[in-house]
């Protein structure tokens, strides 16, 4: 498991894991992506919590 985390570590430090960050981080601060993202956390919410559990 550490060293998917090292790997993890390794990426973000990089120059193409620094665009990427900032790239989530511009498209996180954009209210209808927000929007977008609420909806589908709450269809995956409703599935878990669906018939069967």
């Amino acid at each position: 498991m550490s060293g998917v985390l090292q790997r993890l570590k390794q990426f973000a430090n990089s120059p193409q894991g620094r665009r990427t960050i900032e790239q989530v981080r511009r498209t996180a601060a954009d209210p209808r992506r927000r929007a977008q993202a609420q909806r589908l956390f709450g269809k995956l919410r409703a599935r878990r919590s669906g018939p069967g559990m």
